[in-house]
């Protein structure tokens, strides 16, 4: 049975949590600063109460993005520097697509609108889709102003989640009698995908790992001749 960690920064919220015996353990905080203060002190407590060390993990999954670019950057260079250190395969995982699964666990609806606050009047969304226990995205993630996100399209899913919600709250208004919002991704709803990854043999090498940012997507596109 896989030995696996899930880490996220990208958001208000400061998470890891390890696949352990079939269980999952977990650290959560919501701390809108002080992410590189608490995450490595999470993945050690989790370590310690499997009574592991990392170099028995067989990967090491990681909250890609999109979110806030400093909080990606956090998350993306704390996994480089485990993987390296450790020798582990990294597993990036959407925090979009973390954000579906935690709806899921938690309602157990099977379809999810994820909108993370994108800053500047945006939002990051993406719709997902449950398959084999697993959200799997079903609308392409994008970042856009909150008004583009239409009545037609929120009527699709059961259940809104994240910040984006939160932050505008109109779009929840006219998203009819989808669930409260759940706000931030949490590692453990990340294990799920990476599990699977894992088992497909798509881990990648730490100096392979990229960030998503999206709205970096949309600034290519408009640039002439692009």
């Amino acid at each position: 049975m896989s030995l696996l960690m899930a880490i996220d920064t990208a958001t208000e919220a400061c998470s890891a949590a390890l696949w352990y015996q079939g269980d999952i353990l977990a650290r959560y905080q919501v701390a809108p600063r002080g992410h590189t203060d608490l995450i490595l002190p999470m993945v050690q407590e989790l370590l310690d109460e499997a009574g592991i060390s990392l170099n028995q993990l067989d990967g090491l999954a990681f909250g890609r993005g999109p979110g806030s670019f400093t909080g990606v950057r956090i998350t993306l260079g704390v996994a480089q520097g485990l993987a390296f250190g450790a020798d582990l395969p990294l597993l990036g995982v959407s925090n979009l697509q973390a954000l579906a699964q935690g709806a899921h666990r938690e309602t157990g609806c099977n379809t999810v609108l994820s909108a993370i606050d994108a800053r500047m009047g945006e939002i990051y969304v993406g719709g997902f889709s449950l398959q084999d226990g697993v959200m799997t995205q079903v609308l392409e993630e994008a970042v856009l102003p909150p008004e583009a996100l239409e009545k037609p399209a929120t009527e699709l899913w059961q259940q809104a989640a994240g910040s984006g919600f939160v932050t505008y709250p109109e779009l929840k208004a006219h998203a009819g009698a989808l669930c409260e919002a759940v706000p931030f991704p949490q590692a453990g709803d990340m294990l799920p995908q990476a599990l699977q990854d894992l088992a497909a043999g798509r881990g990648i090498s730490a100096a392979e790992a990229r960030p998503v940012y999206l709205r970096d997507k949309v600034t290519w596109q408009k640039l002439p001749g692009r």
